[in-house]
């Protein structure tokens, strides 16, 4: 399975590998996004693919956080899958009576979804800068960059669980992953990841306007 997962397509400058799962992973990711952009519930069975080699991606990498959210993350995708498909009754699209309308959340929730996201980055990057370091030393590699992984983490959780239930806040919270993303993959080494996180960056503001209108026209 290791030799899998670093199995090296070519190199850049010499001594930077890229690496067969880095580029599968970025085109399921991308896929994946584009569709939830344009509200097709597609992105879901996706996404249910794109999790599985994020998993595999980051186990290599020894980025602990990341990897433990992917599980976390798949059961988020299960329960969007099926919110999106099945609606209550004051929930219904307007254009799709058997879709889930776009809606947004209100300020007091904005407020405790940063203060969230804030107080649960610091608390797991702190456990996590232990792991490798003073517990478990020799049995686990030390997380290379312990806060930031958390911070992506816990950004993730958030903009996929507003995902699920289809807020439109959730590309506000997705732009900051892209961002914390970016800097994430550039500082481990990855070389296609920080190209789709542009892409992501871009297909997020697109995102963000597509689901506003939707919003509005209660679809």
């Amino acid at each position: 399975m290791r030799d899998i997962i670093n199995y090296t397509l070519f190199t850049i400058g010499g001594d930077t590998p890229v690496l067969l799962i880095d580029l599968v992973t970025s085109v399921f990711g991308l896929a994946c996004v584009v569709l939830a952009g344009r509200n097709s519930k597609y992105n879901f069975w996706v996404g249910y693919l794109y999790t599985a080699l994020l998993f595999l991606m980051f186990w290599n990498k020894h980025l602990y956080a990341s990897l433990i959210l992917q599980p976390i993350s798949l059961g988020i995708n299960i329960l969007g899958h099926y919110r999106w498909t099945h609606p209550k009754q004051d929930e219904v699209s307007s254009q799709d009576h058997a879709s889930l309308k776009v809606s947004m959340l209100t300020w007091p929730q904005r407020s405790m979804a940063i203060i969230s996201v804030f107080v649960l980055a610091l608390f797991w990057g702190w456990l996590l800068s232990l792991l490798g370091n003073q517990w478990f030393v020799g049995v686990f590699p030390a997380d290379p960059v312990p806060y930031l992984d958390s911070c992506v983490t816990v950004l993730i959780l958030v903009a996929q669980f507003l995902s699920a239930l289809k807020k439109w806040d959730c590309w506000i919270a997705w732009l900051l992953v892209n961002i914390t993303q970016l800097w994430l993959h550039i500082s481990v080494g990855h070389v296609f990841m920080p190209i789709v996180c542009g892409l992501y960056l871009i297909n997020g503001v697109v995102s963000l306007y597509n689901w506003y209108r939707l919003y509005t026209q209660k679809a």
